[in-house]
């Protein structure tokens, strides 16, 4: 009788070449060849009789059956892990990899302590950290978790609130000495505004404020749009460029120093929301639900 699982090399083979990016990349992880991974994959397809990956001069991209195929795969393998574990006992250290997204918001100043205090604890779990603005797929780019901002739409994901981020208003002492500090939201027409602009819609970000006890959504105009990394406007408003709207989170530490002043402090009152998502019907590794409860409870 033979081997029923001998081709377990050649799906490891295919979730390496995808979780990072090319058949070179994958090659360098695994200590083998590009040629030898386009063989296991080439292997795979012909044995499952469809094709999985796409492959053009510039990118690989995932097929329907390709997208399905791996997110199966990783749960098998995530399983495979667990069992080892199990049969190490309750002493055996927590190991693996986790593979995370976030904005640069919580990249810079939220999730440095939170991951600085989950390497303490769990010393032999690896964390693939992916910082950017682009909301990633998680199914078919191979993340375990990401953290995302704002109200998430239905997509399927699972959510887990990690807080309600408060929200004002700043910029230089410089700035406010030379133009004068702005008494209302109709004010802010004769200051030079920051806007962001949101990468999912190519739209400018309002800004939005509770006056006089109304939530309220103003969209700013100004010369100035900045994109791709929100933590610009921050840059430019402590130059003394404009007026930004940020979290108190990240200019805190501005403000006690001096480099930066909240200006209409009175709208205060609204935030926008940060979640940990990850797909509900994937298979979580002990580390990635580690991770997870970390992110989730810091303070437990």
């Amino acid at each position: 009788m033979g081997r029923k699982f001998d081709y377990l090399g050649d799906v490891e083979a295919f979730v390496a070449v995808v979780e990072h990016g090319s058949f070179t990349a994958g090659a360098v992880a695994l200590s083998t060849t590009a040629s030898v991974l386009s063989r296991a994959v080439a292997r795979l397809e012909t044995r499952l009789g469809r094709q999985l990956l796409q492959r053009t001069t510039r990118r690989l991209g995932l097929t329907d059956a390709g997208r399905r195929y791996l997110e199966q795969a990783r749960s098998a393998f995530s399983q495979f892990e667990d069992a080892g574990r199990e049969v190490l006992g309750q002493e055996g250290e927590l190991a693996g990899r986790v593979r995370l997204s976030v904005p640069t918001t919580y990249g810079h100043y939220r999730l440095p302590p939170l991951l600085a205090r989950f390497a303490q604890l769990y010393p032999q779990v690896q964390v693939a950290l992916n910082i950017t603005n682009r909301n990633v797929d998680l199914v078919a780019e191979g993340f375990d978790l990401a953290i995302r901002l704002g109200l998430l739409p239905d997509s399927g994901l699972v959510a887990r609130k990690l807080e309600d981020a408060p929200l004002l208003l700043v910029a230089s002492p410089q700035y406010v000495k030379r133009m004068g500090a702005p008494q209302t939201v109709e004010d802010l027409h004769h200051h030079v505004c920051l806007p962001f602009m949101m990468p999912s819609t190519g739209r400018l970000a309002p800004w939005i404020f509770r006056d006089g006890g109304c939530d309220r959504d103003w969209v700013p105009g100004s010369r100035f749009e900045i994109s791709d990394d929100v933590l610009g406007v921050v840059s430019l408003a402590e130059q003394g460029v404009g007026i930004c709207q940020s979290y108190e989170f990240i200019v805190r530490d501005r403000i006690q120093h001096g480099r930066l002043v909240e200006v209409l402090p009175q709208l205060r009152g609204r935030s926008r929301p940060f979640s940990v998502v990850y797909a509900p019907h994937r298979h979580q590794s002990a580390a990635a639900r580690a991770l997870i409860d970390l992110l989730s409870n810091p303070g437990g």
